[in-house]
């Protein structure tokens, strides 16, 4: 299929691998130029040779934390109108609820709340101006099913939905859709990590808790960065402005709902 956005502009925040890598791998694929961002440069440099090597379109890699009003100053810098705006960052640690300052509190809604949202106010009004704009929240499963140990995690995403929710019904008549995108298990650095949390706290092995894991989901594996870079880029797609508010959620059937 066609999506219909070659030759777009794309920023697609920490993006130099794991979820953000497959979204804007996918975004070139079809044609999208990029800006990405994130804090290693070594790593973020390699994705963008390899994504410029692989597709041929123009990438501008910007180092920076994209959570702090300077990365985001020059990540809007490089990419001042973007028409499609991929919000990812990393999700604030495990731990107990009981531990947590509130300085943790402010740190996880600034990554994973404020940050997102300063740079929709940013971009949005250019977006509907130009009569399209794509915007995709890479937030979590966590949002419909929450995990304990990730409380802060649950807190700030599930506050970044909510805002979402009212914002996206009053763009979408100018062809500006927001959308979530809800991985479960992927397989990446975050579940990774995940998993030697717990391991120490169960006196398991990160093989074992990882098999078991696996097993437990309906899909018997974890998803890969290339199917959710294509769910990712769909919803960006010239074909998606009649979705907009939605939570698509990723987890390979995990959650056990109806709706």
């Amino acid at each position: 299929m066609d999506l219909g956005i070659k030759g777009k502009t794309a920023l697609v925040c920490a993006a130099s691998k794991g979820l953000g890598k497959g979204c804007a791998l996918a975004l070139a694929g079809d044609g999208v130029n990029l800006v990405i961002t994130a804090r290693g440069k070594d790593a973020l440099e390699a994705t963008a040779e390899e994504i410029r090597s692989k597709y041929g379109i123009r990438v501008t890699a910007i180092t920076g934390d994209i959570t702090t009003a300077e990365g985001r100053a020059a990540a809007l810098a490089a990419c001042p109108s973007p028409d499609i705006l991929v919000n990812n960052a990393g999700g604030p640690p495990p731990g107990d609820f009981r531990s947590w300052s509130r300085e943790d509190w402010i740190k996880a809604l600034d990554a994973n709340m404020l940050a997102p949202i300063e740079l929709i106010k940013a971009t949005v009004d250019g977006m509907i101006a130009r009569k399209f704009g794509r915007i995709v929240n890479i937030t979590s499963a966590a949002v419909r099913m929450p995990i304990p140990e990730l409380g802060l995690s649950n807190g700030a995403r599930t506050g970044l939905t909510g805002f979402v929710a009212g914002i996206a019904r009053q763009t979408v008549a100018h062809n500006v859709t927001i959308n979530g995108l809800l991985p479960g298990p992927f397989d990446t650095d975050r579940l990774r990590g995940n998993f030697i949390f717990n391991a120490k706290k169960l006196g398991k092995t990160v093989e074992e808790l990882a098999k078991a894991r696996a097993e437990a989901n309906p899909a018997k594996r974890f998803g890969n960065i290339e199917e959710f870079g294509a769910a990712c880029a769909f919803l960006c797609s010239a074909h998606a402005g009649f979705i907009t508010g939605q939570n698509l959620l990723m987890d390979g059937g995990a959650f056990p709902g109806t709706l």
